[in-house]
Formats: structure tokens, C-alpha cells, sequence
């Protein structure tokens, strides 16, 4: 036997790994990543860099010598930091206790499945949704169960409640919330976080709540959280992430709050997936938290133009339906005609220069739609936007 043929790892991989679908906004974003004339407007981040009080404060740590094993949970300075931040904003009493740091949001997803996911057991998911965390159930050998978002009257989406209880079956473990949403860029009511709070404590099931773009709103106002409702000891996980409020995507660091109790289950997990996050970083994410809200509001403040900007370009043209995000720094769109998401995007990336994220990539209800980081400089969005009319204009 050849024990170099590509074709070895997938044979001898469960089928729950060798199945995983491939990523395809990485798969159109490899095509031009480092083509300088393309316009990348795919990939789930901003352009610009770490700010310097942050980087200085991890270049500090480095200098202190903080470079060795800490704690798994995270080191005590961060879940304290971590507990003035949910207070200062979502007035909630956490406890440093039920924080554990994690090295990314993607990480956070995957510790708090494992937690509570056994094989084939069901996980509710509003969709179209984030690719990892559909198939993060599917390596821990779960079963995804697929809500649809409805298109609401007036443009955007929404999530029938009917609907998602509707999906709840003796299987059921976990009903998987992201709110703000990537990618269709709705947000879940107050009220409809209680109803769905509710309805899980009656039946035992948990919910784990992804809030990682509760700041990029465009109201003026903070998406809510579980968190301004849930007791303690509820089934709730909520998971988040440095990665977008403070422009942190490389450093690879985030956080779940767990309910009280389940503080060795995560200590654990914590010590076999990666025995904790580098110490430098963790010193540095506390300065991002103590010291980083302004940074947060300008993030915001120039994502909101870059909304405006692009949505109304691609709003004027007869042929394009533009579905105006309430959150997050994404949006959806539907080009008339359009049978393929995927073949349009590279059609967008070869004859336009501009990248796009095929909305196939997000699963079943995403096919007719692409999606737009619009979280860069206003300058270059108007530039995208331009290339993007230009094209849709000739699209029959």
C-alpha cells in the first residue's frame, strides 16, 4: 500500500470527519487571496489591524516573561475583567467563576457541544448558518436539525417560533442560537429569547447562544443576550470571541459562560483540547476588555457606513434584492435569475475583481444568495460597490 496517496486519510477517517463539507468561502477565497486588484469582501473580518494599545500591552506580557503554562479556565485577571465587561454592558451579575477562556469563538463552540452533545443526539439551527457550526455537530457526531429563517415583509429575515419548536423531537439536546446572525444579519427579540428560554427549561433542552456580534448593531442600541434572563443554573452556554469587537481574528482567543456547576466539566475540556490559550495574549485581551469600548464604537460607527454604502448601491438596481442587516457586519443578497450562489461568486471574483462569499456556503436555504463583509474601509467598499453595480447591471 502507497501510504502517501491523498486518497489514505479520507479512507481511514469515521464518516462523520471524512464527510465534512468543504468550506466554501475558503475555497472561493483561495482562488485570489493574494491578488492585490481583488476587493476581498468575504471573509468574516475587517482590515484593519489590532490596535497598537492592545498589541502593546501583549508585546508587555512577552517582556514580563508571561510565556508559560496558566491555568485552563483562563487566568484569573481575565474572567475578572471578563465579568466587569457583561456588567458594564448587560447589567447581569456573572461570577469570574463561570467564564472559561478559549483559543478562538470557534473553539468555544466546539468545548460547549462536546459538554453536552451525545452521538445522534439533535441540535435545532435556524438557517442559513455559520458552516463551523454545523459541522462542529457533525464531527462530535450529532444530528443538525435545520429551521428555516422566513423572509420578512418588509426585506430581512426573521425566525418563526412556530417553526423552530415545530422541529423539537424526543432527540432533541440543544436548540443553537446566533443573534446578531451570520449570515442574513437578524437579530432575536428580547421577547423571543424569553419564549424560547421557556420553552427549553420546561423540556430540559439546552441552548447555546452565539453572541459574538452583539456590538454591530444599527439602532444605536446592544443586541440583547440570554444572559439578561437565564438563572444560573439554566441550561444556557453562551459563546463569543475577541475576534471581531477588537480586530483580533489572528490572535485566536474567546470565551463561554457556563451555568454554575459545570465548572470542572469545562476546566477539563479546557486541559485536553488545548491546556489553555498563550498567556501573552490572555494579558493583552484584558486591556482589550478595560480599555477597548471607544475602539468598539468606532468599529461600529465605521461599519455602519459601509453599510449604507454598499446596500443602497446594490438597493438601486432593479435585478438585485439587497435583504438590509439589523446586525453583525454582513449582509445577503439575491441576484434575479441567479440558480447558483456558488458559480455566481466566482463569476463575480473573475469578470468584477471582487470577492464575495457564496451563500451555499452557509447550507440549506442559503443557495439564491451571496453575502458581503461590508467591516472595511468605507473607501474601498464604495470601490466594491462600484465594481458590484457595474457587473449586476449587465447580469441578464
Amino acid at each position: 500500500m502507497d501510504w502517501h496517496t491523498s486518497q489514505w486519510p479520507m479512507a481511514g477517517s469515521p464518516e462523520r470527519i471524512s464527510g465534512i463539507e468543504l468550506n466554501q468561502i475558503c475555497d472561493i477565497a483561495d482562488l485570489a487571496r493574494e491578488d492585490p486588484d481583488v476587493i476581498k469582501l468575504w471573509i468574516g473580518e475587517g482590515d484593519l489591524p489590532t490596535p497598537d494599545f492592545i498589541r502593546e500591552a501583549a508585546v508587555a506580557s512577552l517582556a514580563a516573561g508571561q510565556t508559560r503554562y496558566t491555568y485552563s479556565h483562563g487566568v484569573p485577571a481575565l474572567r475578572e475583567a471578563l465579568d466587569r465587561y457583561h456588567k458594564r454592558h448587560w447589567k447581569v451579575e456573572i461570577g469570574a467563576d463561570r467564564f472559561s477562556v478559549t483559543a478562538g469563538g470557534v473553539q468555544a463552540i466546539m468545548q460547549a457541544f462536546q459538554a453536552v452533545l451525545s452521538p445522534s443526539d439533535e441540535v435545532i439551527v435556524p438557517v442559513p448558518a455559520w458552516p463551523n457550526l454545523v459541522e462542529i455537530v457533525g464531527i462530535l457526531g450529532g444530528k443538525v436539525v435545520p429551521v428555516n429563517y422566513r423572509v420578512a415583509e418588509g426585506g430581512g429575515f426573521r425566525l418563526d417560533l412556530d417553526d423552530l419548536f415545530a422541529a423539537v423531537t424526543p432527540r432533541t439536546r440543544v436548540i443553537a442560537i446566533n443573534s446578531p446572525s451570520n449570515p442574513t444579519g437578524w437579530i432575536m427579540p428580547l421577547e423571543q429569547m424569553k419564549a424560547v428560554l421557556d420553552f427549553a427549561r420546561a423540556r430540559g433542552i439546552w441552548i447555546v447562544s452565539d453572541e459574538v456580534y452583539a456590538h454591530f448593531t444599527y439602532d444605536g442600541t446592544i443586541a440583547p443576550s440570554f444572559l439578561e434572563l437565564a438563572a444560573p443554573t439554566d441550561r444556557l452556554i453562551i459563546t463569543n470571541t475577541f475576534s471581531k469587537n477588537w480586530c483580533m481574528t489572528g490572535w485566536r482567543i474567546g470565551w463561554l459562560i457556563y451555568p454554575r456547576g459545570m465548572g470542572t466539566v469545562f476546566d477539563n475540556l479546557s486541559q485536553y483540547n488545548t491546556t489553555s490559550v498563550a498567556t501573552f495574549i490572555q494579558h493583552a485581551a484584558i486591556t482589550a476588555l478595560d480599555q477597548g469600548d471607544h475602539f468598539i464604537k468606532e468599529l461600529v460607527a465605521r461599519s455602519a457606513k459601509g453599510r449604507e454604502i454598499i446596500c443602497s448601491a446594490l438597493d438601486s438596481l432593479p435585478n438585485v434584492r439587497v435583504f438590509w442587516p439589523d446586525g453583525t457586519f454582513y449582509f445577503f443578497f439575491s441576484v434575479h435569475g441567479m440558480n447558483s450562489g456558488y458559480d455566481m461568486a466566482r463569476r463575480i471574483l473573475r469578470e468584477a475583481g471582487v470577492g464575495v462569499a457564496p451563500g451555499s456556503a452557509f447550507g440549506r436555504g442559503g443557495e439564491a444568495y451571496l453575502r458581503v463583509c461590508f467591516a472595511v474601509d468605507p473607501k474601498l467598499i464604495q470601490e466594491g460597490a462600484n465594481r458590484l453595480v457595474d457587473f449586476l447591471r449587465k447580469v441578464d
